[in-house]
């Protein structure tokens, strides 16, 4: 029996451990919030020098919100609970402010980021070149290569997959041929095919040499893995972790979840996108009706930037130093150019909201067109502002949407904003046999980004993320040509359809846009 058979029945007889130890999650942090709201009753009732103090804390809590560099919305989401609950506000604002965990994991971040400067360096004349093509294309990338590390790549070669279901029969392939390392990371990871099929080739991989990291999301405890995943995966030769796993204690540092997709065979070939490692993203198990996702193959020198990048997420907990020499890029990488490639991650603990800028670079600087396919439609107001701008100046701007949601509470939130995006002149389409999960923005036929960036806040501001932005790549067609064959296959809204919701699904929509920000 391989291993991906023996994990698949292991899962299917552990579910009800699963779903128990979720249970248990949830009841700790149920436990940790009764307590928390105990304290505050007993002393509100009988500590007015606490209480006034807190009173204090809570108006100093508003006035630094107010000042500080970010997010009006998010702001806002801060403001009003501390307001309406001035002690209970600020207690819990604390928390999450003060939490020393996540600005550990940032401090540990950045030194990693420094070391990988030895070995990701700046490609000047590429660079040059590229800005010398276009000024704006040549700006994102010095922005990119200053703020992400992430420097703008020739040489490098493109395949764009439609469907998960072709890019998973590329990614058994190479899998493979791997002769020197395999790097994974994977936000979701569930048993069934994709999974056995992967486990299978790695276990093998790993008996012949092969060096294997396996790194996923530590929510994974809550559905679809036991916690000890990590031990089975180890015990056939695969090195595995979790990141940020799930305990019974309260953290602020668990909204910041993994919510890359990376594969990098060789530093040869790397893979990234919408695709996580389970059954639904292949239609290999319908979920939500036919699911459409996207993404990636690349080859060549732009490989180098997601072999570093995975090596930083996977050394976040370590505490000894890890020689990246042997990981560099192989001289037998090299392949034609095809246009301009720059890989770039996403860091939601510090100052730089890059997911968002690329995002906002490509709406700012189109001319003809903006096409778009997200799975979730909650921008904030510098997104929604791109967006109608973009519309009101004669650019044809399209997001297409699932019209099965995943998510019903994600569905009627983004709904909240079909109205005003509509009356500005942006089309709203709506997949009709099923679920969107793919991240794609593509623009005047010269523009495309390809990744695992949504356009709601968990992607702009909470998650760590990954992507490519294309320029004047051959695959750049290919992509629009896939978002027009979607079209076709897609229900166009209108500002009337908004209008004959129910009323509860409006109301809850409009109520839920409070706190979106935090969610």
């Amino acid at each position: 029996m391989g291993i991906g058979e023996k994990v698949n029945r292991m899962l299917k007889g552990f579910k009800s451990l699963i779903y128990g130890r979720t249970a248990m999650i949830l009841l700790g942090f149920l436990a940790q919030l009764v307590i928390l709201m105990v304290g505050y009753i007993f002393l509100h009732n009988y500590s007015y020098l606490f209480y006034g103090f807190f009173l204090v804390v809570s108006a100093i809590a508003v006035v630094y919100i107010y000042n500080a560099p970010g997010n009006p919305d998010l702001k806002l989401s801060w403001m009003l609970p501390i307001a309406i609950f001035p002690v209970f506000g600020a207690i819990f604002y604390l928390t999450i402010v003060m939490q020393p965990g996540t600005t550990v994991m940032y401090e540990r971040l950045k030194d990693l980021s420094e070391n990988t400067k030895k070995y990701v360096l700046p490609r000047e004349e590429t660079k040059n070149r590229l800005r010398t093509e276009s000024p704006h294309m040549g700006q994102l990338a010095h922005y990119l290569e200053k703020c992400d590390n992430s420097p703008v790549y020739d040489s490098t070669q493109v395949k764009y997959y439609a469907l998960g279901d072709s890019q998973f029969v590329d990614m058994v392939e190479e899998l493979r041929q791997a002769e020197r390392f395999i790097f994974l990371e994977f936000f979701i990871v569930s048993g069934g095919h994709m999974l056995g099929t992967v486990l299978d080739i790695l276990k093998e991989k790993a008996r012949q040499g092969v060096e294997v990291r396996f790194l996923c999301d530590g929510t994974n405890v809550l559905w679809n893995l036991p916690s000890f995943f990590t031990e089975m995966m180890e015990e056939e030769g695969i090195q595995c972790r979790m990141f940020a796993p799930i305990r019974p204690v309260f953290s602020p540092h668990y909204n910041n979840r993994d919510h890359r997709k990376i594969l990098v065979v060789d530093g040869k070939v790397a893979f990234t996108g919408g695709i996580n490692l389970a059954d639904e993203y292949i239609n290999e198990k319908e979920r939500f009706g036919h699911w459409k996702d996207v993404g990636i193959m690349i080859r060549g020198d732009a490989v180098e930037r997601f072999t570093y990048m995975f090596l930083e997420m996977w050394d976040e907990s370590e505490k000894q130093p890890e020689d990246y020499e042997k990981y560099r890029l192989p001289a037998e990488a090299a392949v034609p150019d095809d246009g301009y490639v720059i890989p770039y991650s996403v860091c939601p603990l510090g100052p730089e909201r890059v997911g968002e800028m690329v995002y906002l670079e490509i709406l700012d600087t189109a001319h003809t067109y903006v096409h778009i396919m997200t799975p979730y439609l909650i921008p904030d107001y510098q997104m929604l502002t791109a967006l109608t701008y973009a519309a009101k100046r004669g650019v044809e701007v399209v997001i297409i949407m699932p019209h099965i949601p995943d998510k019903k509470y994600a569905f009627f939130l983004a709904k909240t904003y079909y109205e005003q995006l509509l009356e500005a002149g942006v089309r709203i389409c709506e997949y009709e046999p099923g679920f969107v999960h793919a991240k794609v923005f593509v623009s005047d036929d010269v523009k495309a980004v390809v990744g695992t960036v949504n356009l709601d806040y968990r992607s702009l501001y909470h998650h760590f993320e990954c992507g490519a932005v294309l320029y004047r790549n051959s695959q750049i067609a290919v992509i629009e040509q896939d978002i027009q064959d979607t079209l076709e296959k897609c229900i166009e809204m209108k500002v009337e359809d908004y209008r004959k919701l129910k009323l509860t699904e409006r109301m809850l929509g409009r109520i839920m846009r409070i706190v979106a920000p935090l969610m």
